[in-house]
């Protein structure tokens, strides 16, 4: 019988001798390592993708600011102040939020169902939650204009047409959108030689009635333009395709026939 080899004693507190890895477990060691590497950067790395996302600016240097939070509260009125838009409570006149945008002016502001519709310097157009003004819903740019409200302001390039739709008038177009999405629905051009002014527009019940001064023209009733939900007023004017699908605008808004100024 062949004698068993003994384990060599070791010196007190001497540390034992490590076995030699297993060459199948050497992979999976490798592996391992790896992914510890791996979470211990993403674990470094975190704080300073946080520390970026905020120092980001804001997607057209939005700044929202909610000043005062209030619970089933009638909905706030709305003022410009300087180059702010600023919400108010109407009971106690305290101030619940503002929005500005970075080097921006608002020229107008207008209260459209729960929303709060601005113009700014810059040609866009916006809408913020109106209760808590806690998000911008949407971004709208008016192209070309940007010059022309420099130097004319934005008396009435805001316009309501009824409970869903907005109208911007500008001298080059009238363009309608909706206002929970901010989706574009129509755009009416300014005749060749004509131009809209935003300033001059009136509410007929449904309609908005715009004028559009021209350089020469046949007829007075060419320089007014009449508008709703759906686009020009004219007398034979096709409804919309959702119009034809049985979808029905609004009760207070029935199809409108009246005639302001015939196609041209």
């Amino acid at each position: 019988m062949e004698p068993v080899p003994l384990p060599r004693p070791t010196a007190p507190g001497a540390a034992p001798t490590a076995r030699p890895l297993s060459p199948a477990l050497a992979p999976a060691r490798r592996a391992l390592r790896r992914v510890l590497s791996a979470t211990l950067a993403l674990l470094l790395a975190a704080p300073l993708l946080a520390a970026a996302r905020e120092a980001r600016p804001a997607a057209y240097g939005d700044r929202l600011t909610l000043h005062a939070r209030v619970e089933h509260a009638p909905r706030p009125e709305l003022r410009r102040s300087g180059a702010t838009v600023e919400a108010y409570d109407e009971g106690t006149g305290r101030l619940r939020w503002t929005y500005a945008r970075e080097g921006r002016r608002p020229l107008g502001v207008l209260p459209a169902r729960g929303e709060a519709i601005a113009l700014w310097d810059d040609g866009l157009v916006t809408a913020t939650v109106r209760d808590d003004g806690s998000t911008v819903r949407w971004h709208r740019a008016l192209p070309g204009a940007a010059r022309w409200l420099a130097a004319h302001g934005g008396a009435g390039v805001l316009r309501g047409l009824g409970p869903r739709m907005l109208a911007v008038v500008t001298p080059q177009r009238i363009a309608a959108y909706r206002i929970a999405d901010g989706d574009l629905r129509w755009v009416l051009p300014a005749r060749p030689g004509c131009a809209f002014a935003p300033a001059r527009a009136v509410r007929d019940r449904a309609a908005l009635l715009v004028a559009q001064p021209c350089a020469a023209t046949d007829s007075w009733t060419g320089e007014i333009i009449a508008v709703d939900e759906l686009g020009r007023i004219t007398p034979d004017r096709t409804p919309l395709d959702n119009e034809r699908r049985g979808e029905r605008h609004s009760a207070e808004h029935p199809h409108t026939e009246k005639v302001v100024a015939r196609p041209r």
